[in-house]
């Protein structure tokens, strides 16, 4: 109603030839209204007060089912409800509606129950053994939050001692990739209060959010680095450099026209990513999106990617041999390399799985036409070649593992499509050649390590937790087999230097102490 205009505007002609509009005033010098923008203005308004209302999350969850199905305990005094009928009508909460709505919920009176921070402190929503409603709760995680404690406190609510079954937890996303900023903010704090709270960081997300769901991480700084130099060398095609720097505006080019050393961190780029056009912005997410799978996928085909502390299961682990490699001088305490013997069950996947996972997941099935073994072929992410084109991949799932191949190198190969009886038949016979239990070794050096990290290889840092058949728990750092002579005899050297220091500190001390009682003689001396 304020912002229409309405005003009447004249054309006036410039002495130049040409026109310019100004508004028309009145013998009074009132502003005249045009009645024909009056129209249109009403006819808008009319237009946008007829338009059904657009409910939020809360409203849509009441209405699709029925606020006599939904319990409400979010602290709201009034809500927009929709009657049998379709009518919307305003409704009033009291004081003590939280507290009717839970005791409904857990009585089985209402089957859906929605709860935020500011109705759900101090509240228990899980399937209580005592409750009448001891069905199994899907915990809907809607809006994450940007705090992880006040997350996983709101998880907890259904997730506690004397239930009848666990909760799933489900996090709710939509199509738009920016709205990964929010759950890539909530998986990092998750991922922190994790390691500060167990000493593993996987403890903190619950298994909810895995390694590429946060958006913070050094790998997500090189797949940032790798796109903004795709982008500026022009191997970016649909997103070129002056177009991406006008929408973001976020500059890479330096003052000397080559690529800036320091470039925008990760959190403006992530924030700029969200004030774009969606189209635009799914285009770039999905592009550091599949440079940061590729960056995981590097890492951990390498064994350097860090998970915090893995711990380790297996049907025995048992220790073949132990050394001391390394003695704190102060303390006293101990460094061991320990080898270990794994005995695990081996995970083979059966015919019937196989074809499941096919069905599933779009997959072919197919058979080696040189060796007669079996895979189910199933879309993947792509990687980007040097020249930042996209390579098109497929995963290969064979009964013991699985890889992942480039479909030119697929097409090129002994790999042919074949029928589910045929794959059937080749996949069951590899199975029964497959031993049941295999035997590895693992390399851990436990005991004292911060003296010595530096000592150890940098290229894996991966911190292992077991079992040992015994019942003693093991505490170790991994090292490579190839690598454990050279490091045992830099902590031997290591030690040989230290005796040698406090061989040293020890003659020093002595000759101190020798030199103290000879001026002690030769005075005593003297004054007789």
């Amino acid at each position: 109603m304020s912002a229409f205009p309405v005003h009447l505007h004249e054309i006036h002609s410039l002495g130049d030839g040409e026109e310019r509009s100004e508004p028309a005033f009145d013998a009074d010098g009132s502003p005249i209204i045009s009645q024909a923008a009056l129209v249109l203005r009403d006819g808008l308004v009319d237009k946008l007060a007829s338009l059904d209302p657009i409910p939020g999350a809360l409203e849509q969850l009441l209405w699709h089912f029925g606020y006599k199905q939904v319990a409400e305990v979010t602290g709201r005094s009034k809500r927009v409800l929709k009657s049998e009928t379709g009518r919307l009508f305003v409704d009033s909460r009291g004081n003590g509606t939280n507290i009717a709505e839970t005791t409904a919920f857990m009585a089985d009176e209402k089957q859906i129950l929605i709860f935020s921070d500011a109705g759900g402190t101090g509240r228990s929503y899980h399937a209580d053994l005592n409750a009448v409603n001891r069905k199994r709760r899907s915990d809907y995680l809607l809006e994450a939050g940007w705090r992880a404690d006040n997350a996983i406190q709101g998880l907890g609510r259904s997730h506690r001692t004397n239930q009848a079954s666990a909760p799933i937890f489900r996090p709710v996303t939509t199509n738009v990739r920016g709205e990964r900023r929010f759950i890539s903010t909530i998986a990092r704090r998750l991922d922190s209060l994790g390691a500060l709270t167990r000493g593993q960081r996987q403890t903190g997300g619950n298994g909810i959010f895995n390694e590429s769901d946060n958006l913070e991480s050094n790998y997500a700084e090189y797949a940032l680095y790798e796109l903004f130099k795709q982008i500026f060398q022009g191997r970016f095609a649909e997103v070129p450099l002056g177009t991406f720097e006008l929408l973001t505006g976020l500059s890479l080019t330096s003052t000397e026209g080559g690529m800036k050393i320091d470039l925008p961190p990760l959190p403006q780029f992530l924030n700029r990513l969200l004030a774009l056009r969606i189209r635009m912005q799914n285009l770039i997410f999905e592009r550091f999106e599949l440079l940061l799978s590729q960056q995981i996928e590097t890492a951990i085909a390498h064994g350097i990617f860090e998970v915090g502390v893995e711990t380790l299961r297996a049907e025995r682990f048992t220790v073949a041999s132990i050394e001391s490699v390394y003695t704190h001088p102060g303390t006293g305490s101990v460094t061991n390399y320990l080898l270990i013997e794994r005995v695990q069950k081996t995970d083979i996947k059966t015919a019937a799985e196989a074809v499941e996972l096919a069905t599933n997941y779009q997959g072919r099935l197919i058979v080696n036409e040189k060796s007669g073994n079996a895979a189910v072929c199933i879309p993947t992410h792509s990687i980007f070649d040097d020249d930042g084109g996209v390579v098109p991949r497929v995963l290969l799932v064979r009964p013991q593992k699985e890889n992942r191949v480039p479909v030119d190198k697929l097409k090129s190969s002994n790999w042919k499509q074949v029928l589910t009886d045929e794959f059937v038949g080749a996949w069951s016979k590899e199975v029964e050649e497959l031993p049941k239990f295999t035997t590895d070794y693992i390399h851990l050096v436990t005991g004292i390590l911060l003296p010595i990290w530096k000592i150890l290889p940098r290229l894996n840092s991966r911190v292992f937790r077991l079992q040992l058949s015994n019942g003693e728990k093991v505490l170790g750092r991994v090292v490579n087999a190839e690598n454990i002579r050279q490091v045992a005899e830099q902590l031997g050297m290591k030690n040989k230097l230290l005796g040698v220091k406090v061989a040293k500190r020890e003659f020093a001390a002595t000759q101190w102490l020798k030199s103290i009682s000879r001026r002690h003689f030769r005075k005593k001396a003297n004054l007789t």
